[in-house]
């Protein structure tokens, strides 16, 4: 499978524009690095929809899920490095 350079670009913008409308989440996740999302883990997520409606799902977290977390978080200091010089 070929990556997309553009997408990645892409991604990277995208990424930027979550952190700055959902300024909680990242710190939220870099805390949870350091105190431990171990695989075994349950991440639980809940939505409540315009109509107050409630959806939730988990997962238990895997080795390929804390992999996942790792990068998304060096992108997110990359990123963030970028912004700086």
């Amino acid at each position: 499978m070929a990556i997309n350079p553009l997408k990645l670009l892409k991604m990277k913008d995208r990424l930027t524009t979550f952190r700055e409308e959902h300024p909680k989440v990242f710190p939220f996740f870099h805390a949870m690095k350091e105190t431990g999302i171990q695989p075994g883990s349950i991440i639980e997520l809940k939505i409540i929809d315009t109509d107050g409606k409630e959806h939730v799902t988990n997962i238990r977290v895997t080795d390929n899920d804390v992999e996942t977390l790792s990068i998304l978080g060096q992108m997110d200091k990359e990123n963030e490095k970028d912004k700086v010089d």
